[in-house]
C-alpha cells in the first residue's frame, strides 16, 4: 500500500503559530519542498472550525500561544475527530513539553529553533502515515459495506430457498452427525411421530414403533455409508391399523475439512389410494 509523492505533496497542511516569522518560515520551507496545499492561522481559537471545514492531513501546532495554548487546542480537536486520531505535530522550544504533548495525542514534534532538514523529514513521515491511515480507513469501510451487502444477499437467498422448499414439499430438514434434527421446515416431527428427532433412534424421545424394519434398515445403511438417497419411501403403521407412507430425499453434509456433519433433505407424505 504505497503512497505516491504527488499524494504527499497535495496533503492539506495547517500551520498554527502566533509568531508571523515562524509562519512565514514554515510556509516557505513547505512550498520549496513541493507542498501545494498549505494554510496558516495565528488565532488558535480558529483551528477547530478550520479543521472541521477542511479536514487537514497535518496540523503544525505551536504549544505556547496567548488565549489558548496548544494543549487546549488538542483537547478541542479531540471533540471533532471521530476516530480519535489527532494529525498534530507540535512546535515547541521546551523539552519538557514534548512528552506531555505526545501523551496528549500529538503524533510528533518539531523543536525550536527550527532545523530545516528536521522539518521536512518529520512532516513527510507524518503525512505519509496519515494518508495510509485514511486509505486503510476507507478500505475498511468498503469491506464492511461489501460484507453487509453479501450477508443481506445470503439471508435473502436462504429465505427464498426455504420459501420454495415449503411450496415444493411438505418439509425441509437437516440433521447433525448424531442424527438429531437441527433444522425443520414444516410439520415433520408431528408427521413422523417424533418428540426429539432421530430416525436412527439415537436421540432420547424418538418413537420408532411401527416403521417398516426393512425400509428403515436400508435407509440406515445408506446413512452409515454417507450416501445420498432420492425419493426413498418409508412406511409406518399407526393407531387404528392405518398405514402412512413418506417419500424423502437427502444428501450428506461435510465441513470444509471434509468432516461429516450430518444430512439435509426434503420429504413429503404420500397419499395412500
Amino acid at each position: 500500500m504505497n503512497i505516491e509523492a504527488k499524494e504527499i505533496f497535495a496533503a492539506r497542511i495547517l500551520i498554527v503559530d502566533d509568531q508571523a516569522s515562524n509562519v512565514a518560515l514554515l510556509t516557505q520551507v513547505l512550498g520549496e519542498a513541493g507542498y501545494t496545499n498549505v494554510a496558516a492561522t495565528s488565532i488558535p481559537q480558529e483551528v477547530c472550525g478550520l479543521h472541521r471545514r477542511n479536514d487537514y492531513d497535518v496540523i503544525l501546532l505551536d504549544l505556547q500561544m496567548p488565549g489558548m495554548d496548544g494543549f487546549q487546542v488538542m483537547e478541542a480537536l479531540k471533540t471533532i475527530e471521530s476516530d480519535a486520531y489527532l494529525p498534530v505535530i507540535v512546535l515547541t522550544a521546551q523539552p519538557g513539553h514534548k512528552l506531555r504533548a505526545l501523551k496528549a495525542g500529538a503524533r510528533d514534534f518539531i523543536s525550536k529553533p527550527f532545523d530545516l532538514v528536521e522539518i521536512k523529514t518529520r512532516i513527510a513521515n507524518i503525512v505519509e502515515v496519515r494518508l495510509l491511515y485514511r486509505r486503510l480507513e476507507t478500505q475498511n469501510k468498503d469491506l464492511e459495506a461489501i460484507v453487509s451487502e453479501r450477508t443481506a444477499e445470503l439471508r435473502e437467498s436462504e429465505a427464498r430457498f426455504r420459501s420454495l422448499t415449503e411450496l415444493a414439499t411438505d418439509w425441509y430438514w437437516e440433521q447433525d452427525e448424531s442424527g438429531a434434527f437441527t433444522k425443520v421446515s414444516g410439520p415433520v416431527l408431528e408427521m413422523l411421530g417424533m418428540q426429539v428427532a432421530s430416525f436412527s433412534g439415537e436421540s432420547i424421545g424418538a418413537d420408532l414403533s411401527g416403521w417398516d424394519p426393512k425400509e428403515r434398515a436400508a435407509l440406515l445403511e445408506k446413512i452409515a455409508n454417507r450416501q445420498p438417497f432420492l425419493d426413498f419411501v418409508m412406511s409406518r403403521d399407526v393407531a387404528g391399523g392405518a398405514r402412512r407412507s413418506f417419500q424423502v430425499s437427502g444428501e450428506p453434509m461435510f465441513s470444509q475439512s471434509c468432516r461429516f456433519i450430518g444430512y439435509r433433505g426434503i420429504g413429503v407424505e404420500l397419499v395412500n389410494e
